[in-house]
């Protein structure tokens, strides 16, 4: 049984994730709501001892930079969409981020707000006075995927508010939070929960 499935949305990621995660079960899942909860129920039938989440996201606040590792406490779905109440507690987050701490990484740990679509500009600061430090499109509709395995979610800030994508200097960013992925991803291949 591999000790650890990683589900990573984008084909890039899935790629950055396998170069480095030698070991760990992959699979790419797809963005967004609906192909998330596709994939939930692909999730569950592979065997492993427990389930992260790996990937891009969103920072929320002045703090966050690209390449910024974030380690979920909890992640939930944006209320203001029209999603279901959900909220879903990592249980790994200690693992995590003791396993993360320590390799040059800078190193958060908050709660990851779940969206339909890309936040950009104002939407940012209304997500983070909601309580959420990182935003992503996937992470609360995987989790049914553990089902009763161990849980985590750690995602890479892709842009942030000082930061976003849109912006002419944003090459920098993606190529430092695609290195810090790779870095996560090698930190944690072998994760097996209690380590």
């Amino acid at each position: 049984m591999s000790a650890l499935l990683l589900a990573a949305p984008m084909r890039l990621e899935a790629v950055l994730i396998s170069s480095a995660a030698r070991g760990a079960l992959v699979r790419k899942t797809g963005m967004g709501p609906d192909r998330s909860k596709a994939a939930a129920g692909e999730l569950a039938v592979h065997a492993a001892r427990a389930m992260l989440v790996l990937g891009f996201c969103g920072g929320l606040d002045a703090q966050s930079v690209p390449g910024e590792v974030i380690v979920a406490s909890e992640v939930y779905a944006a209320g203001d969409e029209g999603h279901d109440e959900q909220r879903v507690s990592c249980d790994m987050t200690r693992d995590l981020v003791h396993r993360l701490t320590g390799r040059g990484l800078k190193v958060r740990v908050g709660n990851v707000v779940c969206v339909s679509r890309l936040a950009l500009g104002e939407r940012r600061a209304q997500l983070h006075a909601g309580g959420a430090i990182a935003v992503d499109m996937e992470s609360v509709w995987l989790a049914a995927g553990a089902g009763a395995r161990p849980f985590g979610v750690v995602r890479v800030v892709l842009d942030s508010p000082e930061h976003e994508l849109l912006r002419p200097r944003a090459a920098f960013g993606v190529v430092r939070a695609a290195r810090a992925l790779r870095n996560v991803a090698g930190a944690l291949h072998d994760l097996a929960p209690g380590d």
